[in-house]
């Protein structure tokens, strides 16, 4: 999820650093790479595109394409946009891998609609796209996805809230993501489903981007507006960590209930701490893994991946509730990312 490396001639380097300036790049300089088993002119390559190189979830990925690359005997090169949203930057990355011969290309969409043309454009050269964590709009604009259940992942935080609440009436504040990205969508929809309510029941909707100061921002706006909340749902763990510090400091900490989703290792930390009181644990390296696998035989027999493979969730807590299935942070912290 960070930069273009490894292309095959000193020339295609040189064009893929000059090509992708509107991305965040390392690794173009002669000689360096991002750690594939091989770099011949004539070996398979693999492009991975995500929608930024700092997200943690993103380093994970990242982590996870260049083991199975190695696994594989592939070459991979790695792009990202220069912030959650950089459109532009993924559309420049997939034209460079294109030009650069990617038998494959695996990306993390930053506008699931607006990238599509680009895909289209690379699938009509013969390369495989498949989608990573977020799916395009539409679905079928890639040859595949292998994702989280989004949907899944709200709904086992929302089931946990709605026990945990044991019959309270609950005063809902939601952190977002923002308008129309699919996975905050799928996440809150989900949460509500679980919890059994409806957008009517929310005392304070706001979008954090997914980005913790923001989430402190959203959390302290819902506090005047609604000030007895008491059940928090949040995009991811940072926005649930900016929600915290903003309830810390109102001296409610202790009586509202925080869930969220993702399962990275500071936010399944969180959890422990009792910060947090559940999240929903989805796992990166294994969406990269598949991705790689199948551009490989792909390569290899002409088989192409296709459909929806749901690359797993774990709901994480210490304070298990009757009914709703989930697991220590024990093996949270076993299994995290970041």
């Amino acid at each position: 999820m960070s930069r273009i490396s490894r292309l095959p001639s000193s020339l295609l380097r040189a064009a893929a650093c000059t090509g992708v300036a509107a991305l965040a790049l390392t690794a173009c300089g002669s000689g360096s790479g991002s750690g594939t088993a091989s770099a011949g002119s004539g070996s398979v390559k693999v492009g991975l595109i995500t929608k930024t190189d700092t997200n943690p979830f993103f380093v994970k990925m990242k982590e996870g394409a260049e083991k199975a690359a190695k696994e594989n005997g592939v070459e991979l090169s790695t792009a990202a946009g220069k912030f959650d949203g950089d459109n532009a930057g993924q559309v420049t990355a997939i034209e460079n891998m294109v030009a650069a011969g990617v038998k494959g290309i695996l990306i993390t969409p930053s506008d699931s609609k607006a990238i599509v043309p680009a895909i289209e454009k690379a699938k009509a050269k013969g390369v495989l796209v498949i989608a990573l964590d977020t799916p395009t709009d539409p679905e079928s604009a890639v040859d595949a996805l292998f994702a989280t259940d989004n949907l899944k992942a709200g709904e086992l935080i929302g089931e946990y809230a709605k026990a945990a609440m044991k019959g309270k009436t609950a005063k809902i504040a939601t952190l977002d993501l923002a308008p129309g990205v699919s996975v905050g969508v799928q996440r809150h929809d989900g949460f509500l489903k679980g919890f059994g309510a409806t957008d009517k029941d929310v005392a304070c909707a706001q979008d954090t981007g997914g980005d913790q100061a923001k989430g402190q921002t959203a959390m302290e706006n819902c506090l005047q507006k609604a000030p007895d909340i008491n059940v928090v749902y949040t995009i991811n763990e940072p926005a649930a960590l900016g929600a915290y510090t903003a309830l810390k400091a109102k001296g409610r900490e202790k009586d509202v209930l925080i869930v969220s989703v993702d399962g990275g290792c500071t936010g399944t930390q969180a959890v422990k701490d009792g910060k947090i009181a559940a999240t929903s644990q989805q796992y990166p390296l294994k969406m990269a893994a598949e991705g790689v696998k199948a551009v490989a035989t792909y390569a290899k027999d002409g088989k192409k991946a296709s459909g929806y493979t749901d690359t797993g969730v774990t709901l994480i807590t210490d304070k298990a509730q009757d009914g709703v299935t989930s697991k220590d942070t024990a093996y949270g912290l076993e299994n995290c990312w970041g």
